[in-house]
């Protein structure tokens, strides 16, 4: 079976073609970082629109790039949540009138599934069960994953996720969105002695995060250095200085967290999907932790870090394949627990998953 999978839940369109016989047909990606970086972040209404206008010429790229006919499509699978509600009705309401006007099944995917299941497009996938740190937008998790659809929360942010905190104190040092990536950039440059900056809730038990008293502690600190600051490159080392900081202070702190969770499962596998996943540091602390434990991190390719159209193709046919699908009607869950999905008879990938 074949399956279109069309991502439409915040600020990039993407859609994909996956064959369970050949892998990833073809895929396409639009990002709307141009058109909300005059805002400073994503303004939803315009993210809306502009699904409208991409979602159907990326469609037929896609069709082309594949060599298919509409005919040859054998299932759908769109985003349905979460993320923003009118993004996502473009990519529900699309999704499911091309089923239905093609005779196939769809399914909506839950967007965090996707993630967690994109390092399986990847020619060494990870055998399961494994520990899953997600991080993506507004979400950072950490899961126990048996299965498809099994899944059992271990930890998750009360507040600010990692990728917030990314783009809020990004925008406190005056970076141009979308700010994780400038950080991460401008870190690069700093002085990895100068500041230490607190590890939030790693002095506690439990697998919960907390950045957002690192988001203030980062504020403070830059007004009091500011204030102290001889010239305009004075101010440029300080920025520099307290990226870095900042960085290495949830670098450690998703890694100190992924080790426990690894230690607690009794787990040797760690899956870690999601924008943020595609930090250098992150990467690098991350393997030293897993070698220490004698286990082992797995990753999707970086175009597949951020959101795209193949992981959702990808989770879609592991559900239409073992006969899941919805009706007629459809919804957008903005808000939508991933514990909450049923499993995929067995436990496992259907017959024949990479």
């Amino acid at each position: 079976m074949i399956v279109l999978g069309i991502e439409t839940s915040c600020d990039e369109t993407g859609v994909a073609l996956y064959d369970p016989a050949r892998g990833l047909l073809a895929h396409a990606l639009h990002s709307q970082v141009d058109l909300h970086a005059v805002y400073g972040g994503v303004v939803p209404e315009l993210a809306s629109r502009d699904h409208v206008r991409r979602l159907l010429p990326l469609l037929r790229r896609v069709l082309a790039q594949a060599g298919l006919a509409p005919g040859e499509v054998g299932g759908v699978a769109y985003t349905a949540g979460p993320g923003l509600a009118g993004a996502l009705l473009v990519g529900a309401a699309v999704g499911r009138s091309l089923a239905w006007a093609w005779g196939v099944p769809a399914v909506g995917v839950h967007h965090m599934e996707g993630h967690l299941l994109a390092p399986m497009l990847e020619e060494d996938p990870p055998a399961f069960p494994f520990v899953a740190l997600l991080v993506s937008g507004g979400h950072t998790q950490l899961v126990a994953v048996d299965g498809v659809g099994r899944y059992r929360l271990l930890g998750e942010s009360l507040d600010d996720a990692a990728g917030e905190a990314f783009d809020k104190t990004a925008k406190l040092l005056g970076l141009p969105y979308p700010g994780g990536p400038a950080l991460a950039a401008l870190a690069e440059q700093g002085d990895p002695e100068r500041f230490r900056f607190p590890r939030p809730m790693v002095d506690r038990p439990g697998l919960d995060f907390s950045f957002s008293g690192l988001k203030t502690y980062t504020l403070t600190t830059l007004r009091e250095e500011e204030a102290r600051a001889a010239d305009a490159a004075a101010r440029a080392r300080l920025h520099a200085d307290i990226a870095r900081a900042f960085e290495e202070a949830v670098v450690d702190t998703l890694a100190i967290k992924c080790r426990r969770a690894l230690e607690q499962t009794g787990l040797a596998r760690l899956v870690v999907a999601g924008g943020v996943s595609a930090n250098r540091r992150l990467r690098a602390r991350l393997a030293a932790e897993v070698e220490r434990l004698g286990a082992r991190v797995y990753y999707p390719r970086p175009e597949f870090c951020t959101d795209n159209g193949a992981m959702i193709a990808y989770a879609g046919w592991c559900r239409l394949a073992a006969g899941q699908h919805e009706p007629l009607a459809f919804t957008a869950r903005p808000r939508w627990s991933l514990e909450s999905l049923p499993p995929v008879a067995g436990g496992g990938l259907p017959p024949g998953a990479v």
